[in-house]
């Protein structure tokens, strides 16, 4: 999990907002020409980028008087952050939700993009301190899978209890496709598909409960605190 220093970002803002105003630059015609990889590595980056400038934005985050189930620092705390806030991108204006599921989701077979857009909280995938390349996106979401499932927040191991990240319980068929006949496991395609995608990344404890044949998977708590350094 990496910590972010909003205090700093927040002084720094100028330069903050002229790499979100490069972004909005870009054209629709610019994106469509580009490769599949410079396309996905441009929205994650995107992504991760206008998440940081709402937060900024926001910083010090305040509790609404009324959400008192989600932590008082979190980004849950900003009222439309996914869905309302919007940013021109590639021609369009989009919000975050438009990013991550009419777009990424939507139109690339990559399910590790899950594991590389932040959304600013404890339990998010670390958001990675170099922006993500077309040249090396293979290996840089490989890298991203690894390192989150390697993490605390990614997996926990106890017996054949295989305890995994809500993103898995909220996202995990998007991975059907790709993992779901690496490993036999009780349960559902998604099940399978989990514990493929651990089978293959995951740490050793953790890949080999995932290839014994008796896996069972649960799912971990989600800290929405934000992944603030203070």
């Amino acid at each position: 999990m990496t910590r972010v220093n909003y205090t700093t970002l927040k002084q720094e803002r100028s330069t903050l907002n002229d790499v979100v105003q490069a972004f909005s630059q870009t054209t629709e015609s610019d994106f469509t020409s580009w490769s599949t990889p410079r396309q996905l590595a441009f929205l994650i980056n995107a992504y991760n980028i206008f998440t940081l400038q709402a937060i900024v934005d926001h910083y010090p985050i305040e509790r609404r008087w009324f959400d008192f189930w989600n932590p008082a620092n979190s980004i849950k705390q900003i009222s439309g952050v996914w869905s309302t806030f919007r940013w021109q991108l590639a021609g369009s204006q989009m919000s975050l939700d438009d990013i991550e599921h009419s777009v990424l989701r939507r139109n690339y077979s990559e399910p590790r993009i899950h594991f590389a857009v932040n959304c600013a909280s404890i339990s998010c995938p670390p958001l990675r301190a170099s922006p993500y390349v077309d040249v090396r996106l293979e290996r840089q979401l490989t890298l991203a899978t690894r390192d989150f499932l390697a993490s605390n927040e990614g997996i926990r191991v106890e017996g054949d209890y295989l305890y995994v990240s809500q993103l898995f319980d909220w996202y995990g068929d998007d991975f059907v496709a790709d993992y779901d006949n690496l490993v036999e496991v009780p349960g559902t395609a998604r099940d399978r598909a989990i514990a493929g995608i651990v089978a293959k990344y995951g740490p050793s404890t953790a890949s080999q409960v995932a290839q014994s044949g008796r896996a069972r998977i649960r799912f971990l708590p989600y800290d929405w605190s934000l992944n603030d350094l203070h």
